[in-house]
């Protein structure tokens, strides 16, 4: 077996901040099922939204970030991020992150959909890449921190309370690590005093996403198999403007919102501007607003994507803005500067995720949760453009200062005998005698049948009827996920595929749940606000 003091699963951002600051405390474990820096952190274009303009506040930067919300943000969880955000971007600049910085040596500012203020400090447009790079750097600086690339978890390893006390706290369930698959495919338990997960989002769930093939949800799944709450999974952020009809690596290629911030506007193949009739702050709107509006206009025309026009905008200043999506374009034959960009919506963000608390505590003793795969409050009905990795910077840090807690307590917990660490005798198993193998190409078809049904049924539009149509389809792919699953030999590609069933079912069940439409969800059969009975939070537990 592996044991650490802290075991850290995902790369990203988050799992990477909570690694540095857990190292002050003890020994760290990354798993990470690729190479370290491949997260969707790294594709990260705009920036890290923070007040740092004379005219900007800390109250202004909630207020912005609770209207997105559309009334279901966790205002608490809000202003923690708005005012340790920018305590921790100076620290991220101090740790050797190349922000963008004007003549004066202050950050410059760059401004996107839904903001009041210009607040994005950016690396130009590859900021994800940029703090990927900073934050791994100095990781592998740090004696006291493991990377184990290319291994994947599976399972957590869950014990259950051995006497009423625990289960009267609810401490009745504990985390004391996960089964990791390693390069060689052998099983082995990685146990942990604090587990976290930090395994990024959801959208190879969709046909179409701008997130790299590895973002399949296998925290919120694996979460979901333990029994942890999870909520809010019917917010899925589709991002407006992706690339149409080219992908890079199984992903669409994002269009940043920043190229509209600095004045980019959306039109129809025929050239018509039409986002002022859908939104007073027309091309600015925030992105759920902007992405039905999109829908709408192909639907209306029948066309397959719309066009986002670049060309008044100065040349030589869009290019030194925008060089990998300038560089990037012009490999797909388009010159930004002179023409309009082919875009349509993409699954880009799930704003619900593990329900955690303010210091990324989830229902289940000793684990914790951080970034994309968390659900703090803090987006509500709609992520406000660049705050997730503002987010994942705050959440990750207070994770890891809460869980020094737990590597105080060792493996104690209230009114129960320690659990050993010496042997497995008291953790269940991990059993499964697969032998059978299945083939890839069978892998891949169900994996583009769960896609194609999630677009098609689960999309930017749902309604009442295409639901339980889904879920229905979904229960019969999911059962026989699991027997594949107990039939055959585990590779990381059948438990991706297992992952997204999984998820796929959580949205359509937290779907199911709401009877209105409400920020990035939108149900034709219930499309008004219900400010009297609506839901706080959809909570899965059991």
């Amino acid at each position: 077996m592996v044991k650490a003091d802290f075991l850290v699963i995902g790369s990203g951002m988050a799992g990477l901040i909570f690694a540095l600051e857990a190292s002050n405390y003890g020994d760290v474990v990354i798993v990470t099922k690729k190479e370290s820096a491949e997260a969707n952190t790294n594709y990260a274009q705009g920036g890290i939204a923070a007040p740092f303009a004379k005219d900007d506040s800390f109250d202004l930067h909630a207020q912005d970030t609770i209207r997105a919300g559309d009334g279901l943000c966790n205002e608490e969880a809000v202003k923690i991020m708005v005012k340790e955000g920018p305590r921790l971007l100076k620290k991220l600049s101090e740790l050797g992150m190349k922000f963008i910085k004007n003549g004066s040596g202050t950050f410059d500012l760059g401004r996107e959909g839904g903001h009041s203020r210009r607040r994005i400090v950016h690396a130009k447009d590859r900021t994800g890449k940029e703090v990927e790079n900073t934050l791994i750097r100095k990781v592998k600086e740090k004696s006291t921190i493991k990377v184990f690339e290319n291994h994947f978890a599976l399972d957590l390893i869950i014990c259950a309370a051995s006497s009423p006390l625990d289960a009267a706290h609810r401490q009745d369930r504990t985390c004391v690590g996960a089964w990791i698959l390693d390069t060689s495919n052998n099983i082995l338990p990685f146990i942990s005093k604090a587990t976290l997960l930090a395994s990024g989002g959801i959208g190879q769930v969709y046909l179409h996403t701008t997130n790299p093939s590895i973002a399949t949800g296998d925290g919120i799944a694996m979460a979901r198999r333990a029994h942890a709450k999870i909520a809010n999974m019917e917010f899925v952020q589709f991002h407006p403007t992706s690339f149409y009809g080219r992908k890079i690596d199984d992903r669409a290629f994002l269009l940043s919102e920043a190229t509209r911030g600095e004045g980019g506007i959306l039109k129809t193949r025929d050239g018509r501007p039409f986002m002022d009739d859908y939104h007073p702050l027309r091309d600015l709107a925030p992105r759920d607003i902007v992405a039905r509006a999109i829908d709408q206009e192909l639907k209306k025309s029948g066309n397959k994507y719309v066009y986002l026009d670049l060309t008044s905008l100065d040349s030589a200043k869009l290019k030194s803005r925008f060089p990998y999506i300038y560089e990037t374009c012009l490999s797909f034959g388009i010159d930004i500067t002179k023409e309009w960009i082919p875009v349509v919506p993409a699954a880009h963000y799930i704003c619900g995720g593990v329900l955690t608390d303010m210091e990324g505590r989830t229902s289940i003793s000793n684990l914790y949760a951080a970034g994309e795969v968390a659900c703090t409050g803090v987006h509500g009905a709609n992520r406000l453009a660049s705050n997730s990795l503002l987010e994942a910077l705050v959440f990750a840090e207070r994770a890891a200062i809460s869980a020094k807690q737990d590597v105080v307590r060792g493996f104690s917990r209230r009114d129960s005998r320690p659990i050993g660490t010496e042997s497995l005798a008291e953790i269940p198993s991990f059993e499964h005698g697969g032998k059978d193998f299945i083939e890839s190409r069978e892998i891949a078809n169900k994996r583009y049948e769960i896609q194609r049904l999630m677009w098609n049924y689960v999309g930017i539009v749902r309604s009442e009827e295409r639901l339980q149509q889904a879920l229905k389809k979904m229960e019969v792919l999911k059962s026989d996920m699991d027997k594949i699953y107990d039939r055959c030999k585990i590779t990381p590609a059948l438990v991706e595929l297992r992952n997204i069933a999984e998820v796929a079912i959580l949205i359509i069940k937290s779907s199911t749940m709401r009877k209105e439409s409400r920020g990035l969800y939108y149900n034709a059969d219930y499309p008004h606000k219900d400010d009297e009975n609506f839901r706080k939070y959809t909570v899965i537990d059991t």
